[in-house]
């Protein structure tokens, strides 16, 4: 069994809406993992907003780990998602990200979608072992940057979607249409 494992089987984990006393140690986490980071204020903005919900991981009662979404009518938009970095590879992101996949419904929301940028592979990674998949580039994305972002998608199954074969799509002939 690998360390990783092994620590990972070690970590009691609670995952609860965030709070306003948690905001310094999201702060630091944020800092910790960002070259590009959101200040208090900016995620004071998005918490504002009635769509959107922030979620921590708490171990020993230290924050590890925060998330930010929004709720759309149909799909989750995950924000901004981070792991304070003595804590990654234990496998509380996938907890958190398991947390999200779990309020996804047939008869409501039946996706979650984020960006990521074009030069986090690690974060691009992640994602993919979680069901994830990258279907667009978002070229110029960012405004610190202009660095592209990679738009990522986990989907609920469909049965018709399961049982279909994926067929190649023909960009060009998307124009002979119109």
């Amino acid at each position: 069994m690998s360390l990783g494992r092994a620590h990972q089987q070690d970590v009691k984990l609670q995952i609860r809406w965030l709070i306003r006393r948690d905001m310094a140690e999201v702060l630091e986490i944020e800092r910790q993992s960002f070259e590009f980071a959101w200040t208090e204020e900016d995620f004071l903005c998005c918490l504002r907003q009635r769509n959107c919900i922030g979620m921590v991981a708490e171990c020993d009662q230290q924050i590890v780990g925060f998330m930010i979404y929004e709720l759309h009518k149909s799909k989750l938009h995950i924000l901004n998602f981070a792991v304070a970095s003595s804590m990654r590879r234990s496998g509380i992101g996938s907890k958190m990200v398991m947390k999200l996949i779990d309020k996804l419904s047939q008869q409501r929301r039946q996706e979650i979608v984020l960006e990521v940028r074009e030069t986090n592979l690690s974060a691009q990674l992640f994602f993919k072992d979680q069901g994830f998949r990258a279907y667009r580039v978002l070229r110029g994305h960012y405004d610190d940057t202009s660095e592209d972002a990679y738009l990522m998608r986990y989907k609920l199954v469909d049965s018709e979607e399961h049982i279909l074969p994926l067929l190649p799509e023909n960009r060009i002939s998307r124009y002979d249409a119109a």
